[in-house]
């Protein structure tokens, strides 16, 4: 198990490794510089799924399927709630569909866990969980990434995924969604980006999603300004914090048996 200081889950889970820039949300993804230092540390699935680009480290499209991982979650046995792929993309195209289902067998295995899957790629998980799955499971949670409004289409892809929970991760969020469409969508995660090279963050745009989810009852989670604050100025994610509206919004949805 991996620990994590990511707000919205207890611990990550990467069965896969590697993986694709496909949108501008995936350009200053900290999975890339961190499996180049995991690459050094000598960790083996992690050889090989980087290049440099200019300063820049960036995936070079190599994905590994890691079957020795898929047992881990089954050794968990305090409930927890686990993202699944932090490091990757369970749904992108070099990872297989025998893979995909072996994953999905563990996660029915272990219904004390509730599992949080976040995909750029939800026509992918629409067709394999339709076609190839087939099995909808209430612990585990189907969700896509929206940057900005030229990303939303995703959503529309997101909607026919049968899922107990669907959500939407607007993060980083780095231009305007404009009006959007949350019907069927559960739960929103909205934040701004952290690094070096963060793109800013705007209150209004934060403002334009929260409207949204009160219109759909979509439940509403902050997770960060990231480096730039609501001011508009540049310093740590820390010290930006996370309340918005004069509050931190941590909720989430509820789904069968949940125990958080």
């Amino acid at each position: 198990m991996a620990e994590t200081q990511i707000e919205w889950t207890d611990a990550t889970w990467n069965p896969v490794a590697g993986c694709s820039i496909v949108s501008a949300g995936c350009t200053n993804c900290y999975a890339m510089e961190m499996a180049k230092r995991l690459e050094a540390m000598g960790i083996g699935k992690y050889q090989g799924l980087t290049r440099r680009s200019g300063k820049r480290t960036i995936w070079n499209g190599i994905v590994r399927e890691d079957h020795q991982a898929l047992s881990m979650p089954r050794g968990w046995k305090k409930p927890k709630k686990i993202f699944v792929n932090s490091m990757s993309d369970l749904f992108h195209e070099g990872v297989s569909d025998g893979f995909i289902a072996k994953v999905w067998q563990v996660m029915k295995d272990t219904p004390r866990h509730h599992y949080q899957i976040l995909t750029k790629r939800p026509e992918r998980m629409a067709e394999i969980v339709q076609n190839v799955i087939k099995d909808v499971l209430p612990n585990v949670w189907l969700g896509t990434s929206v940057e900005n409004a030229e990303a939303t289409p995703r959503i529309d892809a997101l909607r026919v995924v049968p899922a107990h929970i669907r959500f939407i991760s607007f993060e980083p969020l780095i231009g305007p969604v404009g009006p959007v469409n949350l019907a069927g969508v559960h739960w929103a995660i909205v934040g701004g980006e952290s690094g070096r090279a963060a793109r800013p963050i705007r209150e209004e745009w934060i403002d334009e999603i929260y409207d949204q989810c009160s219109v759909y009852d979509t439940k509403f989670f902050f997770k960060q300004w990231g480096t730039w604050g609501k001011d508009n100025k540049r310093r740590s994610k820390k010290a930006n914090g996370r309340e918005y509206r004069g509050k931190v919004w941590d909720n989430m949805p509820t789904s069968p048996n949940t125990e958080f």
